[in-house]
């Protein structure tokens, strides 16, 4: 643990030689990792672009001008004198009062759109990504600490959920009984995604459960729940943090990729950067190249960011780490 001087008494000008004043400050685990974390630019500058797009995600859809199946009336003239396949594919960005400019037939706010589609995305993303986490910890973590049959049995139950083709069971998922329910969606990602996290856990429970400490506890007659949850566990998280922050963006890709090919979210229900894509690809030959590209480069900024923001925290809370 490394110490901080907070304050020093230094003695009178000129007098004898006293003894100093130190006052010293221990830094826990989080502050260490806040202090080494805010020195690694690249994971602060990503952790940045990813709480960026949450504030965008949150508070953008309360001040957007229009709603997101809200065809403005207005739109088309700003399109005239364009050739008829511009307009017909919508109006082009720095159009008047349309900043990314509009979409095609219907002519939507491409900014509404992106906005508003920034929250189902992150909220799938985020959602899914950490109730994945909370079931492989659970699992892995009563898999690592018990051992012998009880991990045989969970072991076998992640091997075969790591053996089910995710891809198709979240497209009949989503058609067959979600309808395009975004929900659905999140609840599909979540359930298919906990097996590698809880693989991870448990190599780090087998690990630890051999720990002094554990015995210590053990000894005194501390209970294996409590053993599992305030001994082991805390020393467990962080590499359980870095997996789950780093596989929000694998969600996030995954949903873009499942509505890009017309089974995730209805885009008649709401908006998600993925069927906004979806949206814009029959329109791309017709002149129309905003209508991808803008929800396209969300989605690489905010996988940017956490991948980034996922490097600065594994280096952060390594406790090898040194600054």
């Amino acid at each position: 643990m490394d110490p901080r001087i907070e304050d020093v008494e230094l003695p009178p000008s000129g007098g004898p030689t006293a003894d100093y004043e130190v006052a010293l400050v221990s830094l826990n685990q989080w502050q260490l990792a806040w202090r080494r974390f805010k020195k690694h630019k690249l994971g602060f500058f990503g952790a940045c672009l990813f709480l960026g797009m949450v504030a965008i995600a949150i508070f953008g859809p309360l001040i957007m001008p229009y709603d997101p199946q809200y065809v403005p009336s207005f739109a088309s003239k700003f399109c005239e004198g364009s050739t008829t396949l511009i307009a017909y594919s919508g109006c082009p960005p720095l159009t008047p009062g349309h900043i990314l400019g509009t979409t095609g037939s219907l002519r939507l706010d491409l900014l509404t759109l992106v906005v508003n589609g920034a929250r189902i995305s992150l909220i799938i993303g985020i959602g899914a990504s950490v109730f994945s986490a909370v079931i492989g910890t659970i699992v892995g973590g009563i898999a690592g600490y018990f051992g012998g049959v009880i991990d045989n049995v969970l072991m076998r139950i992640v091997d075969i959920m790591l053996s089910v083709p995710i891809l198709f069971v979240i497209i009949w998922c989503a058609k067959v009984i979600g309808n395009g329910d975004w929900r659905v969606i999140l609840i599909v990602f979540a359930v298919l995604g906990w097996p590698g996290i809880a693989r991870l856990v448990r190599s780090l429970f087998l690990s630890l459960r051999t720990e002094v400490f554990v015995d210590a506890a053990r000894a005194v007659g501390v209970s294996d729940m409590r053993i599992i949850f305030r001994h082991i566990l805390p020393n467990a998280v962080s590499p359980i943090i870095v997996s789950t922050t780093l596989s929000v963006a694998g969600v996030i890709i995954g949903e873009a990729f499942v509505s890009f090919l017309g089974y995730g979210v209805d885009p008649a229900q709401v908006p998600t950067w993925g069927n906004i894509l979806t949206g814009g690809l029959d329109f791309v030959g017709q002149g129309n190249w905003w209508w991808t590209l803008f929800p396209g480069l969300a989605i690489v900024i905010t996988v940017l960011g956490i991948n980034f923001m996922g490097d600065g925290l594994r280096d952060a809370l390594d406790p090898r780490s040194r600054e």
